[in-house]
């Protein structure tokens, strides 16, 4: 897995909690300077290969100014959107945009502005995801720019938009011991004068940089293989494209199975399908997942089935 390049620029502070940086960010506001140094220290450039000076026990929590755990599961900077007025395919595919792990692991979606196209048959082959690895000086960077140019250190858990079924831009952030989800409803670019203005624009400013986080593709990063996908089976009309035979003997409808569905919602029955059960499909290039694979089910119903990969610290 490649570094993450060009370096990233963080200053070395003494330990602080998330609390200390936001007050240390409000009395900078007060008495109007640009940014602050609780520390006082000079900036110092990271190399991107450069280990941490201390080696972190797993899951503990970390040197720097801003503590977090270090798992390879412990999500502690995430972005996702979701809601709205949209195809049920796209609710099938939902999927966080971004994560950052504690153990400086990334996982993200490449920003596009082309998406592929249906084959032959009717697939549609997602775009696989990225991974890359952050060293600890760049962690503390991207921990710093959300906590503060990104004002998830100052946000309220929810923000309210005037679009109705405008989808949501939802912010996880696990660090300086506080666990926050931050979620804004119909998040742009084009900021709507208000009292939240200012924050709306500090998200935006945070999402976009974590929507293209390779500079598009101008930084080392490698295709992400994942353990495991999400399989969603839904019933359809017959399809123009000839079904696939129903390619898994030891598994059954009843294996798919919504358990959060709720009565007159929309229903989304999965089931975690293994890399070799999607081979079993017979379909090439399925790395970042696929759309309306048509089958023919034992009971002799037609089913659209979507594969979307699974992060590591998703639980189905």
């Amino acid at each position: 897995m490649p570094t993450m390049s060009p370096p990233l620029h963080v200053s070395r502070r003494p330990f602080l909690t998330l609390a200390t940086l936001v007050a240390a960010v409000a009395l900078a506001a007060c008495n109007g300077t640009a940014s602050p140094s609780p520390s006082g220290s000079p900036a110092a450039s990271a190399s991107p290969s450069a280990a941490p000076t201390t080696s972190p026990s797993p899951s503990s929590g970390t040197v720097g100014a801003i503590d977090h755990k270090t798992g390879a599961s412990d999500v502690i900077l995430r972005v996702e959107q979701g809601g709205g007025f949209v195809p049920i395919d796209f609710l099938a595919t939902q999927a966080p945009s971004f994560t950052l792990y504690g153990n400086g692991v990334v996982v993200f979606q490449r920003k596009v502005e082309t998406f592929p196209e249906a084959d032959a048959d009717g697939v549609v082959h997602s775009i696989p995801w990225r991974t890359a690895k952050l060293d600890e000086d760049q962690i503390q960077e991207l921990l710093d720019f959300a906590i503060t140019q990104g004002a998830l250190g100052t946000a309220r858990d929810v923000y309210m938009g005037n679009i109705a079924d405008a989808p949501s831009t939802i912010f996880t952030l696990n660090a300086g011991g506080v666990q926050k989800v931050v979620t804004i409803n119909g998040l742009s670019e084009v900021t709507d004068p208000g009292p939240d203005a200012l924050a709306r624009a500090a998200f935006y400013k945070l999402y976009a940089r974590l929507s293209d986080f390779d500079r598009g593709g101008t930084v080392d990063s490698d295709v992400y293989e994942p353990a495991a996908y999400r399989g969603v089976l839904m019933e359809r009309e017959p399809q123009a494209v000839e079904a696939k035979a129903w390619p898994w003997p030891a598994i059954k409808l009843a294996d798919f199975v919504d358990p959060n569905a709720v009565e007159g919602g929309i229903r989304l029955p999965h089931r975690t399908t293994t890399p070799d059960e999607v081979i079993a499909l017979d379909i090439k290039d399925f790395t970042g997942g696929l759309q309306n694979v048509v089958l023919k089910a034992p009971d002799g119903k037609i089913y659209g089935l979507t594969l979307r990969p699974l992060l590591v610290d998703e639980k189905e």
